[in-house]
């Protein structure tokens, strides 16, 4: 039995916390939470689509890294801290899965609305479970 590695790659911002952004069991990838923040870990923007989008950039970096695309992405989890946010969140994915997903067929995704991320300036949070090959 082998056990999962835990990576940081230096594509995406360094963990805000004790943990990894991104483990490997077998031939799945756990990418944790990805956020707003760019590589340098600064805020790209305090409105909810410019965090999205580097959401999205940051969890495709990380897969990247290991040899695997948005395209492997089995599960996504989406935390809002607005439900008001819910539509912009929606037409935000609606401009950007066409070109990552162009077959339209979108993996399974688990929206929830929270009361705030680990940083109150946080919009969005997103994570993914990924499978190589």
């Amino acid at each position: 039995m082998t056990h999962p590695t835990y990576v940081n790659p230096e594509v995406a911002p360094a963990p805000i916390g004790m943990y990894s952004n991104l483990s490997r069991a077998g031939d799945l990838l756990f990418v944790a939470g990805q956020v707003g923040l760019g590589v340098d870990g600064e805020l790209v923007g305090a409105g909810l689509e410019e965090q999205t989008v580097q959401a999205f950039a940051n969890i495709a970096a990380l897969l990247a890294s290991q040899g695997a695309s948005l395209r492997d992405v089995t599960k996504f989890t989406t935390y809002l801290v607005s439900a008001e946010e819910i539509a912009s969140f929606f037409e935000v994915r609606e401009r950007l899965f066409p070109e990552i997903f162009p077959a339209g067929e979108y993996p399974p995704n688990t929206l929830l609305v929270v009361d705030r991320l680990v940083r109150p300036e946080l919009r969005v949070e997103v994570e993914a479970i990924a499978q190589l090959g």
